[in-house]
């Protein structure tokens, strides 16, 4: 096993990222340090945003992060079937379901069986539900800022497209048609 170089005590979230390629790379040579770090700091970015957008927009609303993209989406596209919810949020059935529970039950979304397929069921924001969302979001808004802001407007664009490119290639795709 190779030695260990780095001082394991002075790493932290984002300083762990060269660590683990580091070590990686040092016992796995065939490992493309790129793409891990690629991955490694997307995931972490993203979890550090998504924890950030929960603790301090969501929770303090009353629903979690799922719950959010739940009502979200009703928010944007309208009633629609629960199927097509759980596409539109990147979530699976099941979560989507038992959210809705939570969610009808706190009075925020209505759920009646489809007209087009009696096993179906549509889901729609209540009056309440829309109030929420919509005075919700603009604070969700103000911290999206607060990320990008250490971005410049070009730079925003282009990780924009980096990220559609990202998400539009073959590993993305095989991903979204399996859930």
């Amino acid at each position: 096993m190779p030695e260990q170089t780095t001082d394991q005590s002075n790493l932290d979230f984002l300083s762990f990222v060269d660590f683990a390629v580091g070590k990686t790379v040092d016992e796995l040579p065939d490992v493309d340090p790129v793409s891990m770090r690629l991955v490694l700091a997307l995931h972490r970015v993203t979890s550090a945003l998504v924890y950030d957008l929960e603790s301090a927009v969501h929770r303090p609303s009353g629903w979690s992060w799922p719950g959010f993209r739940v009502l979200f989406v009703l928010w944007l596209a309208g009633p629609c079937e629960s199927k097509r919810v759980a596409s539109l949020s990147g979530m699976s059935r099941s979560a989507v379901s038992a959210l809705v529970n939570t969610l009808e039950r706190d009075g925020l979304v209505t759920r009646q069986p489809s007209t087009g397929d009696r096993r179906a069921v549509d889901l729609d924001l209540t009056d309440a539900g829309h109030d929420a969302i919509v005075s919700t979001y603009s604070t969700h808004n103000k911290r999206e800022q607060a990320w990008t802001e250490a971005l410049t407007p070009s730079e925003r664009l282009a990780l924009i497209g980096l990220l559609e490119k990202l998400a539009s290639g073959t590993a993305a795709q095989e991903a979204i048609t399996r859930s």
